[in-house]
């Protein structure tokens, strides 16, 4: 198996971000990159740097506006006097059908979900790159490999077509689905990070090519709280292809291995012709958000039930998992797991 990343993704840190109304240390590190690359070449992968792919796989998912916003942000904002020095909202419209703001003060409400994902001027080149690694990876996969890796750092899964939030710019496993429908058309997604993949959720919500799927701990009282809840079915044309399966916090191997198994179920009932695994080794038992309780032999158990049941080509795209001891030493047995099945 192939694995792709850039250093250059490791440019981008905001060294702060909001939480409890109480700007704290942004556990969005870069050193969670140099982790997860020690993991993949634990793993015995082969790591190579991605290609720049340019904005089309890009823009097939996110609007021109939000592009333009995001690449240009951080340059407006610096004109302000006395501005923060990283683009953070501070104000947010209750509804979002009006005109569009020519304020970068009002875009930055308009365009952030949260305080959680603040732009530097570094930001753009990052996630540029890090998008073009998920671009890399189901490169791979349409060109033959059964598997790749994608070493995406900052995370996607939390953004919207338009919309950033939870450390997350670009819908890396959205950019990788809509990639491979060029030779795949039927793409399921199944996301097994610590929170629900709402961005992922709400650009696929009405579309019935792709299947989300997302286990997660329960948003009743967890971020991001107002997505991911077991009622959304998706809508229109999407109507019955988006499964949210909310676990109680500190949910453990078995149980989450029982989660699992319902996932793959309605996997394997769409049928697809590719799958995209969104990655978050933030359900670990160490993870400092402390949602879930997997443990790294949970971790080989899901990736082999993911490569026992999942027989399509599979792109792994890297959302959460922040800095612990077993950060790397997860990512290593998930990949064992998927590989020795």
């Amino acid at each position: 198996m192939k694995a792709f990343y850039s250093t250059k993704q490791a440019t981008h840190f905001p060294e702060h971000f909001l939480v409890n109304g109480v700007f704290q240390p942004n556990p969005e590190h870069p050193d969670r990159l140099a982790r997860l690359a020690e993991g993949a070449s634990a793993a015995g992968l082969d790591v190579a740097e991605p290609r720049n792919h340019g904005m089309g796989p890009i823009a097939k998912v996110h609007t021109p506006e939000y592009l333009a916003f995001l690449k240009g942000a951080y340059k407006r904002w610096s004109y302000i006097d006395g501005a923060s020095p990283a683009v953070v909202p501070d104000i947010r419209p209750v509804a979002r059908d009006g005109k569009y703001p020519a304020s970068v003060v009002a875009q930055a409400g308009y365009h952030m979900s949260d305080a959680s994902s603040p732009i530097t001027g570094d930001t753009w080149d990052s996630i540029c790159w890090s998008a073009w690694s998920a671009v890399e990876a189901a490169e791979a996969v349409l060109a033959g490999d059964q598997m790749a890796y994608a070493l995406c750092r900052p995370p996607g899964h939390h953004a919207a077509a338009d919309i950033a939030g939870g450390f997350c710019y670009f819908n890396n496993s959205g950019i990788a689905a809509t990639h491979l429908q060029s030779r795949f058309p039927r793409v399921a997604i199944l996301d097994v990070d610590l929170h629900h993949g709402n961005g992922t959720q709400q650009i696929f919500y009405r579309r019935s090519d792709v299947l989300t799927v997302s286990i997660h701990a329960d948003p009743e009282r967890f971020y991001p709280f107002f997505w991911g809840h077991a009622n959304e079915r998706g809508e229109g044309e999407g109507l019955g292809y988006n499964l949210n399966i909310p676990l109680p916090r500190q949910t453990g191997d078995v149980d989450y291995l029982k989660a699992l198994k319902v996932a793959l179920d309605r996997v394997e009932a769409f049928a697809p012709d590719a799958l995209v695994v969104a990655l978050g080794i933030d359900a670990s038992i160490d993870d400092p958000f402390g949602g879930l309780a997997v443990t790294p032999d949970g971790f080989r158990s899901i990736g082999a039930a993911i490569a026992d049941r999942a027989k399509c080509p599979t792109v792994i795209v890297q959302e959460g998992g922040y800095l612990s001891e077993t950060l790397g030493l997860n990512l290593t047995r998930f990949l064992d797991g998927m590989r020795g099945a």
